[in-house]
């Protein structure tokens, strides 16, 4: 019997270990839909629920900013839902609805417009994030005094992969800098 029992108790420590190894783990593993950092004060992340308006609030931003187009996916919450969530939880609010596809001069003015006037830091959404990201490195690349070429480039790559290069259109831009 003892015998029995000291491999059961064994049994249960091994099962405690593994669940012990596993949530720790989990605590450790990055969390892919956390903000990404792109400059000193805008970050970056895919679709955000209405319920994590105050948890993107208690992270410590001061804006969001919408990039989403309504009805572009089931169960997202369109613009009307998440203007009140951000507006309820005392945060700015901005909307700059991309659409897949080659980035507009509209949207890029409309981003700028709307990073210039919102309290920062911002965080910025849509559904792929690296669109996102391009948006906001042809938005910085445009600023009077942004960040340089590489910073804004190594930004949008930390990001994530994408098809879409905005190398050539983010230099254009800062060469244009000086001649406003």
């Amino acid at each position: 019997m003892a015998s029995g029992s000291g491999r059961s108790w064994i049994a249960v420590l091994g099962a405690a270990a593994v669940i012990a190894a596993v949530m720790i783990a989990c605590q450790f593993a990055p969390d892919p839909y956390a903000p990404k950092r792109l400059g000193d004060d805008v970050s970056v992340t895919g679709q955000i629920t209405t319920a994590q308006v105050p948890m993107m609030r208690a992270k410590g931003f001061r804006t969001i900013v919408n990039m989403r187009i309504d009805d572009q996916a089931p169960g997202q919450p369109n613009y009307a839902e998440m203007m009140h969530a951000v507006q309820d939880a005392k945060l700015g609010y901005g909307y700059v609805p991309l659409r897949k596809g080659p980035l507009a001069p509209v949207q890029i003015e409309s981003l700028t417009t709307a990073l210039r006037r919102l309290p920062k830091p911002a965080l910025l959404y849509g559904e792929r994030k690296e669109h996102v990201a391009r948006a906001w490195a042809l938005a910085e690349a445009s600023k009077p005094g942004g960040l340089d070429a590489a910073t804004i480039l190594a930004a949008v790559d930390a990001v994530g992969p994408s098809t879409e290069s905005v190398d050539a259109e983010v230099e254009s831009r800062i060469a244009a800098r000086s001649k406003h």
